[in-house]
């Protein structure tokens, strides 16, 4: 595979120049590249004044630090993934630095025409099923950060099923930033008609404590009658700086299940969207968000009903500590033609801080009339009671606080039907917290 690589500090005209041209990819690309680079230079960045960006302040930020991935280095090792511990895996994509790092399928998936690997080298071999799909659901120009990543993304995966294909063991991903690093990658997921699968995807830094950026993607594209369960564990070190923009498309009758869950970096803006575009289609969106420290983590979902007979079911469950503090703005939009929704979102916050913060914003914007949607916020500190019946049964104050909060997000954890990823979402959020007097 290829190995990792280094990166010219700042995104300039000239080095995006050198980065495309360095690429072994078709001319397709290559345009799609350059227009979404005149759009990264033509789009302001996102300041407080916009009203998606006035509860995060990224003005310590400095992109000229970071760059484009260039000339090879000596690889980095990729760290070990949490969510795999325990499950027999039907392939596995690694990458480290926007670099592809390693790529395994099982060869009973592969004869039957399914595709998991590289997007860097599979765009190569299947060129006419990535241009069909490609941003799709991603929209190059929603804002600065959309632009960048469609113009540089690199070392992401694509995961494609055919028609009717039912992968019945989990496939695994993870994303990589060393030191100082870059990850730009563009996870595409394509399901075709009645086709079936689970990917546990993952993001990690190789070193604690370590910086970088991560700027990336995720397309989701579920057919018809298409099953996907997706779970998407956030989990860089809390020097990393977090840009993302998450997208699913559910056809007519598809089902899709996506569970995130995260827990690192130093700031996070996460924009996470589902559209219900076909009659009959389905999403539940399971959140578990969990800060410490100075950590800020930004998500805001959208829930759009675009077709009749559609419904989705969202649940955030948020703990912060600390001085650290979230943000979740929630959106139900349904259009005119979108009769018979069912859309339902829900937050929960729990504060284990007096200094630490936390701001659901749910919302409703409806254009049609025969619908029944409701939406809901709760935010809460953790119950002495609680604490203090804990702690007459011999439990230290620590050991208390960890069951409270292990039985707050349980009701997330009670939607992942694999025991594994259960089990080491909440051991990763239990070794967090800290011990309060």
């Amino acid at each position: 595979m290829t190995e990792a690589t280094t990166t010219t500090p700042g995104f300039q005209r000239e080095a995006f120049a050198a980065f495309v041209q360095s690429r072994d990819e078709p001319e397709w690309l290559r345009a799609l590249r350059r227009e979404a680079w005149e759009q990264y230079e033509a789009l302001p960045m996102p300041s407080q004044r916009d009203e998606e960006w006035m509860r995060t302040d990224i003005r310590l930020l400095r992109l000229d630090k970071f760059g484009f991935p260039s000339e090879s280095a000596a690889p980095a090792a990729a760290p070990a993934g949490l969510l795999t511990h325990g499950v027999a895996l039907g392939g596995q994509v690694t990458a480290v630095d926007s670099s592809p790092h390693s790529a395994t399928l099982n060869e009973k998936w592969s004869r039957q025409g399914v595709l998991f690997g590289s997007l860097d080298e599979l765009v190569s071999e299947h060129g006419d099923l990535v241009k069909k799909h490609l941003f799709r659901a991603f929209k190059p120009g929603y804002d600065k950060f959309a632009a960048l990543h469609a113009a540089a993304f690199s070392g992401g995966a694509l995961l494609y099923v055919p028609r009717g294909v039912v992968i019945d063991e989990p496939l695994h991903m993870l994303s990589a930033i060393s030191s100082g690093g870059v990850d730009l990658g563009h996870t595409l997921v394509i399901l075709e008609d009645g086709a079936e699968a689970t990917l546990l995807a993952e993001t990690a830094s190789t070193t604690e404590g370590s910086t970088g950026l991560h700027c990336g993607a995720v397309e989701l594209l579920v057919g018809p009658h298409a099953r996907l369960r997706y779970v998407n564990l956030q989990n860089w070190a809390t020097g990393v700086w977090h840009f993302a923009h998450q997208k699913a498309r559910v056809d007519a009758d598809g089902a899709l299940q996506w569970t995130i869950a995260a827990l690192g970096s130093r700031l996070a803006k996460v924009n996470q969207h589902v559209a219900l575009a076909g009659r009959g289609a389905g999403a539940q969106v399971n959140g578990v968000m969990f800060t410490e420290g100075k950590q800020h983590l930004s998500y805001h979902t959208l829930q759009h009903h675009e077709a009749p007979g559609c419904k989705s079911d969202l649940l955030y469950k948020i703990a912060v500590q600390d001085v650290s503090r979230t943000v979740w703005r929630g959106m139900i939009k349904v259009d005119p033609a979108a009769q018979k929704t069912d859309g339902y979102q829900r937050a929960d916050n729990l504060m284990l801080s007096d200094q630490a913060r936390s701001d659901s914003i749910p919302g409703l914007e409806i254009l049609a009339d025969d619908v029944r949607c409701t939406h809901g916020s709760t935010t809460g500190h953790v119950d002495d009671e609680q604490i203090f019946y804990a702690r007459c049964r011999g439990l230290t104050r620590k050991e208390a606080v960890r069951m409270v909060v292990a039985g707050f997000f349980q009701q997330v954890f009670d939607r992942i039907t694999i025991e594994s990823v259960r089990e080491a979402l909440g051991e990763a959020i239990g070794r967090r917290i800290r011990e309060y007097d």
